[in-house]
């Protein structure tokens, strides 16, 4: 999918998500022969958490660290101390 229908189906706009892949919370999505960016249902859902986190009140430096975890960079340890 674009960045638009990403935007749409999470209810953000593009600029949200362009935003947020320039501050790495989102990964560089792959981009067609053309140039534009495409995402997969899994870059919905990690967008998701993210607005979720934020509704929670967390910083997107944490978000960041939580999001971290998904990826094995940090330990359960630390993610508790940021809750």
């Amino acid at each position: 999918m674009k960045i638009g229908e990403l935007a749409k189906k999470t209810k953000v706009c593009v600029d949200t998500v362009r935003y947020y892949e320039k501050r790495q919370l989102l990964l560089q999505p792959k981009r067609t022969s053309s140039g534009y960016r495409t995402y997969t249902e899994q870059d919905v859902k990690r967008l998701l958490f993210i607005v979720q986190a934020k509704t929670l009140g967390f910083t997107l430096e944490e978000i960041k660290l939580l999001l971290s975890l998904q990826l094995g960079q940090i330990d359960c340890a630390e993610v508790r101390k940021i809750a």
